[in-house]
């Protein structure tokens, strides 16, 4: 069997709670050939003390720098990391026991030159987590392309979960000074200087989200934002489903005008609602988080329809340079 050493990545902004769980639970990986290289982004709140309690059962690096988003940290990490593939994680993540040794068997199988994984809810998060983790991956809201694609050639890893070779990083320089979508951004660069690519769709990681559906709302504006920067350096990578939640958007406005006239306009917009509660109470099995779901995957269509539709007027017809919003939230 061959044995893989990962590098794990993981940039850090005032998270020293949440980056200790994450630690815990790689300290209680079955697969222990791998380090362990965390990457302080200019934190005001360090994580030290959790680094210091966790040298003695992981191969740990620990590293300040000034803040300059999590893209360039996880850069930093990797200039820094000595194993066969770099891993990135997100802080707010908790990787399951088997998760390199799934990997390993994997890559062992069939040798690809970059992957990704899912993310999904434990059993332990909040009614809010739950209900935002249904909205981010289910079929009925994204289209499945945060996990559930049936080609998995075709996935864009994330990342939260993403994994590639020393080589890989070599060619593509690792993630580009977009501050969002920038793992998007180097997917698509992986593929275009001609790497594979590949989903492992048991290798999922949870991933806590710490956000209220506010600070939800203004991540998910900036997607759709990012999609139509990610359009400007990739055309190609634009797709029919990446225009599906603005529609919802001005379907959802019509409709709401329409229904001032006949109620019945509203038919639609409850035969959607109900669909979103079934399929959040199967999969959950709980009727709050099946309830927060409705409101969760509202927010999900209509915050990126309102990014998409605000970046394709400013970029596609107004011919302005690349932008976002809610500039500082680059952690949230």
């Amino acid at each position: 069997m061959v044995m893989i050493k990962f590098s794990v990545i993981i940039p850090v902004y005032n998270r020293p709670d949440e980056l200790k769980e994450l630690l815990e639970s790689l300290k209680n990986q079955s697969y222990k050939n791998f380090e362990v290289v965390v990457v302080e982004d200019g934190s005001e709140i360090k994580s030290d003390k959790a680094i210091d309690h966790y040298q003695e059962h992981l191969d740990i690096k620990y590293f300040f720098k000034p803040n300059s988003g999590p893209g360039q940290s996880r850069n930093y990490g990797s200039e820094r990391a000595v194993g066969d593939y770099h891993v990135f994680f997100d802080s707010d993540c908790i990787i399951p026991k088997e998760y390199f040794e799934i990997v390993n068997k994997r890559l062992e199988e069939e040798p690809v030159d970059a992957y990704g994984g899912p993310d999904m809810a434990h059993p332990d998060f909040s009614a809010i987590q739950k209900s935002i983790n249904y909205s981010m991956t289910s079929f009925f809201t994204t289209g499945g392309i945060r996990g559930g694609m049936k080609n998995e050639k075709k996935f864009h890893p994330r990342s939260f979960n993403i994994g590639f070779t020393e080589e890989v990083y070599e060619k593509t320089k690792g993630f580009s000074k977009m501050r969002f979508g920038e793992d998007v951004d180097m997917s698509l660069r992986i593929i275009e200087n001609g790497f594979s690519t590949t989903l492992i769709k048991e290798a999922a990681v949870y991933h806590k989200r710490r956000v209220d559906y506010k600070k939800f709302f203004k991540q998910v504006f900036n997607s759709g934002i990012a999609r139509i920067n990610l359009y400007k350096r990739h055309p190609q990578s634009l797709k029919l489903v990446h225009f599906l939640p603005a529609s919802f958007l001005c379907g959802t406005v019509l409709l709401l005008i329409l229904s001032l006239y006949n109620i019945y306009f509203l038919v639609p917009l409850g035969c959607f609602t109900v669909l979103i509660f079934l399929d959040s109470f199967r999969i959950n099995k709980n009727l709050r988080v099946a309830f927060l779901s409705i409101f969760s995957s509202f927010i999900q269509l209509t915050a990126y329809g309102m990014g998409f539709l605000k970046s394709f007027f400013k970029r596609l017809i107004l011919r302005q340079d690349e932008f976002h919003a809610y500039k500082k939230n680059f952690y949230k």
